[in-house]
């Protein structure tokens, strides 16, 4: 018997495994040697990277059900069980006895606590770095009421990091491969302990702070009333801070949607959007208007955006969010 974890490489993906992995004694696969499938964020089709059988054990984390719908019914017909724990748009789910799914796509959900739940909170705290990483900082803040003030910021500020850590085109461009990032994880069962003791937090921390320096210093290319989108330049550093600097600029502006367009080096781009709470569209719903678009009702992403596609995806995203047009 083989156990695989596939886990999107963010903050969410991170923290949902290393409560299971915790757990793991009286988890859900005990004694099977652990196969770990990631990358990058946008790196979502992982299923695909695993050929599993009979009385293997797979368990999905934060990576959409309806993106990997053909290799998760491959995997179910093969005689693997398949556990999912994800918050993205799902579409209909496979009636099967291997399939456990533990799915909500409510806007105040993340996978980390999805699997809160599943645990009876047994480790909370990483399920409290999550919402902070996914920009869920009013929802993280209500489950951290018996932390220290100071010990919430610094939750938080460890969230941000591993988020941060996962955006990229290639593995190349992060400080750390997410399943080098889960193993250093994974001896510690408070992520306190994994902040004072370990140096990849303060590695992740000085890198933070260098790029977004240098995002910071970035203009709009286009604002108009109720709308925002950012054009990043062509290096690692921007690549690395998309997410971050998005939810950072939609807490300053939480009136306005926002679009930042970061180039891949095929000559194409990924898109991050991030819309308002009372938005009458969501973000998952406009991505899912343009091919690989997908993510959540406040937060979501282009995975592959042509350049031909560019000037309509801008015109249909100032159409869509801008108050002013």
């Amino acid at each position: 018997m083989s156990c695989y974890y596939a886990f999107n490489g963010d903050a969410d993906g991170l923290c949902a495994l290393q409560q299971l992995r915790l757990a793991a004694p009286r988890g859900i696969a005990p004694a099977a040697p652990v196969t770990l499938v990631t990358g990058v964020k946008r790196d979502i089709q992982l299923l695909r990277r695993i050929d599993a059988g009979p009385g293997d054990e797979v368990t999905v984390l934060d990576v959409s059900l309806d993106s990997n719908r053909a290799d998760l019914l491959r995997l179910l017909d093969s005689g693997a069980r398949v556990h999912y724990f994800d918050h993205h748009y799902a579409g209909d789910l496979p009636l099967h006895t291997g399939f456990t799914p533990h799915i909500d796509e409510s806007p105040e959900v993340c996978t980390s606590l999805l699997v809160d739940r599943h645990l009876g909170g047994r480790y909370r705290a990483w399920a409290i770095v999550a919402t902070f990483g996914d920009a869920l900082a009013k929802v993280g803040h209500a489950l951290a009421s018996g932390f220290k003030a100071d010990e919430v910021a610094i939750l938080r500020q460890l969230g941000t990091y591993l988020n941060y850590n996962a955006y990229g085109e290639t593995v190349a461009d992060l400080h750390f491969d997410p399943a080098d990032l889960a193993a250093q994880m994974l001896p510690f069962a408070e992520p306190l302990d994994f902040v004072r003791h370990s140096p990849a937090y303060a590695q992740l921390a000085a890198g933070y702070h260098s790029d977004m320096a240098q995002a910071r210093q970035l203009a709009p290319i286009r604002q108009l009333p109720g709308a925002t989108l950012m054009l990043l330049p062509d290096a690692c550093w921007a690549r690395r801070v998309t997410g971050v600097f998005a939810n950072e600029l939609r807490q300053a502006q939480p009136d306005h949607a926002l679009a930042i367009l970061s180039p891949k080096a095929c000559g194409a781009f990924s898109v991050s959007v991030r819309v308002p709470n009372l938005s009458p569209v969501s973000a998952e719903a406009f991505c899912r208007t343009f091919d690989t678009g997908g993510g959540r009702k406040l937060a979501a992403g282009i995975n592959h955006l042509p350049q031909a596609d560019v000037e309509r995806f801008i015109a249909r995203f100032e159409e869509r969010f801008g108050s002013g047009s």
